[in-house]
């Protein structure tokens, strides 16, 4: 089988529904899936946000305070705590006005993977390449 790729595509905002939280509740359950595999099977997955999906995210939400759920900052951390390949579209950013100094980072966790900010060309080629894409 070798390696198997997977794209999470997030183009709906995080408001009004729980899209986002699921692809990115997704993208971190890969690990599991690995056990499950022959030896030297692997599965990569990419969570893209694109559209309406880059809203949203800031730094230091109050998601547990307020509400009594875990924010989808924290979900965010915790898939750069597991190695998660995530991308931000450049564009959409700037359509939307969002700087890159909003987006959370794990370094508090020991996290070594940083959100990507690319153009969209590079989420477009992750899709291409990816043998299942997933829309949220």
């Amino acid at each position: 089988m070798g390696d198997v790729k997977l794209s999470f595509v997030v183009h709906k905002p995080q408001y009004k529904g729980e899209t986002s939280r699921l692809a990115i509740t997704h993208a971190i359950a890969y690990q599991t899936v690995e056990i499950l595999l022959d030896d030297g099977d692997t599965v990569t997955p990419t969570l893209c946000f694109i559209g309406e999906g880059v809203l949203g995210f800031d730094k230091d939400q109050k998601a547990m305070d307020l509400y009594g759920i875990t924010s989808t900052e924290a979900h965010l951390k915790n898939c750069l705590l597991v190695d998660l390949n995530v991308m931000m579209c450049k564009e959409d950013m700037e359509k939307y006005g969002i700087s890159e100094d909003v987006l959370p980072d794990a370094d508090e966790m020991g996290a070594d993977m940083k959100v990507q900010v690319v153009p969209y060309a590079e989420i477009e080629k992750t899709m291409e390449e990816a043998q299942h894409v997933l829309f949220f």
